[in-house]
C-alpha cells in the first residue's frame, strides 16, 4: 500500500492562494512543500498519487505526490515538493500567454471556457520554452526531447486518465538563471472521473445499456483547449491529443508506444495500492476499467 505521510499544521509556512481547496506550505527540512487537504471526500487524494504513477510508469517529468494525513484534524490529503525552489520560479500558463498576446484573458478568476486557449496558441507559446530542467527528463523517450514534444504527453496523458483540468493556470513553466523552461506537469486531481458516486460506477460496471456503459462514459471527457476562438466548446481530451500529437508526431508515436508497454496487470497494480479507507473495491474496478478502456481507445485511434 502506498504510505501515508503525516504533516504537522504546527509546521505551516504561509496559505497557497491558487485553486479552491484548502492547501499550506511548510518546511520538511530543506524541502519546501505543499499540503493539499482533500475535505469534500471527492478523491481528489487518490486521483492525484494514481495520476502520479501513471506519468512515473510513462516518464512523463512531473511533480511527484504522496498521499497524506493532516496529523491533529486526521484530515487526508496529498502532499508534493515545490516544483520551483529558489531561485527557480514557476510562472502559470496563463501568464506567459499574456506576454505573447497581450490582449489574453489571463485574469486568474476566469480559468475555465477560456475560448483563446487554443491549441494553436499554446503551441506557439510552448515552442518558445526550454524542455523541462534535466532532472525532470530522465525518464522521456528518446523521440521526446523538445518542450513541445513533452507536452505532447501530457496530452496524452490527460487523455488517459480523463482529465478535463488542464487550463491555463494548471500548466506552467519554470524560470530557471533566466531560461524559460517547461515545468513538469502537476495537479491531476480531478481526473479518473473521482466525483462519481460509487452507486453510478458499480451500475456503469453491470449495465447491459451500452448508453451507460463505461466505454460511453469516458468519451464524454472534454479537455480544457479549443481548437478555435470561435468554437462553442472545447475539443475532447483524445481531440486534444490528436492535435498536440499531429504538431509533434514523432514525440506522438513515443509516448504511444510507452503507453502501450503498460499492462492491464499493472494498471491494476497501481490502483490497488491505494489504502481501502481511501478508495472502496468498487471505485478501485471502475477506475482500472476506465484506464485499461482509455489505453485501448488511445492505442487503437478510435473516433469519437
Amino acid at each position: 500500500m502506498y504510505p501515508i505521510l503525516p504533516v504537522d499544521p504546527n509546521q505551516k509556512l504561509d496559505h497557497e492562494p491558487l485553486g479552491t481547496k484548502r492547501k499550506f506550505w511548510f518546511r520538511d527540512g530543506e524541502r519546501r512543500m505543499l499540503f493539499k487537504a482533500e475535505e469534500r471526500g471527492t478523491g481528489e487524494d487518490w486521483a492525484e498519487k494514481i495520476a502520479c504513477e501513471l506519468c512515473r510508469l510513462l516518464g512523463l517529468p512531473h511533480v511527484r505526490y504522496n498521499l497524506a494525513e493532516e496529523s491533529q484534524s486526521r484530515t487526508p490529503g496529498v502532499v508534493c515538493e515545490t516544483c520551483a525552489p529558489p531561485p527557480a520560479a514557476l510562472v502559470l500558463g496563463n501568464q506567459l500567454l499574456l506576454a505573447i498576446d497581450s490582449s489574453y484573458p489571463a485574469d486568474a478568476a476566469r480559468r475555465y471556457k477560456v475560448r483563446e486557449h487554443t491549441v494553436a496558441a499554446v503551441a506557439e507559446a510552448v515552442r518558445l520554452l526550454q524542455p523541462p530542467p534535466a532532472r525532470w527528463m530522465e525518464g522521456v523517450p528518446d523521440g521526446a526531447r523538445s518542450a513541445l514534444d513533452v507536452f505532447t504527453g501530457y496530452a496524452m496523458l490527460d487523455a488517459w486518465i480523463a482529465n478535463q483540468d488542464r487550463h491555463h493556470e494548471n500548466w506552467g513553466v519554470l524560470l530557471v538563471e533566466r531560461s524559460l523552461h517547461l515545468a513538469p506537469t502537476f495537479d491531476h486531481g480531478a481526473s479518473l472521473a473521482r466525483n462519481l458516486t460509487d452507486e453510478e460506477r458499480q451500475d456503469r460496471l453491470a449495465t447491459r445499456d451500452v448508453g451507460r456503459s463505461i466505454g460511453r462514459f469516458v468519451r464524454r471527457a472534454r479537455s480544457a483547449f479549443y481548437p478555435d476562438v470561435a468554437a462553442q466548446r472545447p475539443l475532447t481530451t483524445v481531440e486534444a491529443w490528436r492535435a498536440f500529437s499531429g504538431m509533434s508526431s514523432a514525440a506522438g508515436a513515443a509516448w504511444l508506444a510507452r503507453l502501450g508497454g503498460i499492462s492491464d496487470d499493472t494498471i491494476r497494480g497501481v490502483v490497488e495500492e491505494v489504502p481501502t479507507h481511501r478508495m472502496s473495491q468498487t471505485c478501485r474496478d471502475f477506475t482500472t476499467a476506465l484506464l485499461i478502456e482509455n489505453r485501448r481507445r488511445l492505442m487503437a485511434n478510435e473516433d469519437e
